[in-house]
């Protein structure tokens, strides 16, 4: 069994959609309705759907949760920091060390906490 696909509600479909293409190397496969649901694959074949955010005033994703993706080694994930860095995305922190691996964190439009690492 491997996992098909991720379904994440978040507020601007087509600002989150964009950034995914763009800075994370998505490629758009369909959207549905009125810009109601955007359908993303990466390389590996996960599919990524965006889809709209709850209308409950205080609807939030639990503290904690975020998604991540894995890189080929510790200089891939040095150079995708520097291209995000370049392109203006506002990165918290630089790569380090921790938990066993080599990885950073920054919030994707959405709001999505992404997390870019490698594990030896």
């Amino acid at each position: 069994m491997r996992l098909n696909h991720i379904d994440l509600p978040v507020r601007d479909i087509t600002q989150t959609r964009a950034f995914f293409e763009t800075h994370l190397d998505f490629v758009h496969v369909q959207t549905l309705g009125q810009n109601g649901l955007a359908i993303l694959k990466d390389e590996t074949g996960l599919v990524l759907v965006l889809s709209r955010w709850p209308k409950a005033a205080d609807a939030a994703y639990p503290g904690g949760f975020h998604i991540g993706f894995l890189l080929e080694s510790e200089a891939a994930v040095r150079a995708r920091y520097a291209r995000l860095l370049a392109a203006g995305v506002d990165l918290p922190g630089s790569p380090e060390h921790q938990r066993g691996g080599f990885q950073f964190y920054f919030e994707a439009p959405g709001p999505v906490l992404v997390e870019i690492g490698w594990r030896p």
